[in-house]
């Protein structure tokens, strides 16, 4: 893998991976390491406190945390950014939204460094409905990681499509060249891993154990989350 593991950040684009990680399986782990190794630069997992545009997450702020730490321990380039959390405790009760934590980033990177936001085709059609979604763009690039053949190959929402129309980039290369407002598709291996089939396979009992590392699967475990029978 190119690049280092930072404990804190390093590299010269700064690559945000959020979400709620309810749990984090191995599918996010795919993504977060294609991403590093196409960009060449370490992945900032950045746990979700409130997130308000789905229902409350299954596990707390503080056991999603520590599976993702659980989940990237010794991994190169990976690592978890708290920021969201520690937001949510200084203002308790405010969302988690995704535009101020680009700002706080971009606050703290300066107005020239490039910054890239990192999301699933999913998060990316449904962006019309996040929290001041059109300036997402002005803070930040967005890295989609899709697979051949998903909706991004069809017709857009209308208002997405007009946002997107002149930010599309054909070369990874093109995001260190200005701070923000590109879209770059990151292509990956088929993963059929989601969180929510995690969730169900761990209620009803199914074979959910190697959809998560290892060290994830003794975490649930041992808490009794999602309803799995505690070890």
């Amino acid at each position: 893998m190119p690049g280092p593991r930072p404990d804190r950040p390093g590299g010269d684009l700064v690559l945000v991976y959020g979400g709620t990680f309810d749990p984090v399986h191995n599918g996010h782990l795919a993504i977060a390491r294609c991403a590093r190794d196409e960009l060449h630069a370490p992945v900032r997992l950045m746990p979700a406190a409130d997130p308000p545009h789905r229902p409350p997450p299954g596990a707390d702020a503080a056991q999603r945390t520590r599976m993702l730490e659980l989940a990237v321990a010794g991994e190169d380039g990976l690592w978890v950014d708290t920021r969201e959390l520690r937001r949510a405790a200084r203002q308790p009760g405010v969302p988690s939204w995704t535009v101020d934590t680009l700002r706080e980033l971009r606050a703290e990177t300066g107005a020239t460094a490039p910054v890239a936001l990192l999301m699933g085709a999913d998060s990316l059609l449904g962006l019309p409905t996040w929290h001041e979604w059109e300036h997402l763009l002005d803070l930040a690039h967005i890295v989609v990681a899709e697979r051949p053949g998903n909706a991004l190959d069809g017709q857009l929402p209308a208002a997405l499509a007009a946002r997107l129309r002149d930010a599309w980039a054909d070369d990874a290369a093109r995001l260190r060249e200005r701070p923000g407002g590109r879209v770059w598709r990151l292509r990956q291996p088929f993963q059929a891993e989601s969180a929510t089939a995690v969730r169900r396979l761990i209620a009803s009992g199914g074979h959910w154990r190697g959809l998560v590392p290892d060290a994830v699967a003794g975490y649930i475990g041992a808490h009794g989350l999602y309803g799995c029978a505690t070890a």
